[in-house]
């Protein structure tokens, strides 16, 4: 890739739509029912944007239609690992203990 030469991906979005549409329903087949359109692109995007050199829209469709559950999974897991988050904080609102916790504390102060 030159100087002058920029990668634009996001222009290629709507084109590759239909690449994209089928690897979301291969993902689905093979069990990853969580995966979503949106997190597919963001893991394509970000995987050909480490590449050195300008990559042509063939090649662009070629990593989506290649990739494999594992890279979308590492992609997830380094993901997590770059983003701040309270993971008790989520974990309990996922699992309904900080409802709980409240009204724990909340009955712990009514008997003071």
């Amino acid at each position: 890739m030159t100087m002058g030469e920029k990668q634009q991906f996001d222009v290629w979005q709507e084109e590759i739509m239909p690449a994209l549409h089928c690897k979301l329903e291969e993902f689905h087949d093979l069990g990853y029912r969580h995966v979503q359109l949106q997190d597919l692109w963001e893991c394509l995007i970000t995987s050909e944007r480490k590449k050195k050199s300008y990559v042509p829209f063939y090649a662009f469709v070629d990593a989506c239609l290649s990739m494999r559950p594992q890279d979308y999974m590492t992609w997830v897991t380094m993901k997590s690992y770059q983003e701040p988050a309270d993971w008790q904080q989520a974990w309990a609102e996922v699992t309904g203990q900080q409802a709980e916790a409240r009204a724990g504390s909340l009955a712990e102060e009514a008997y003071k």
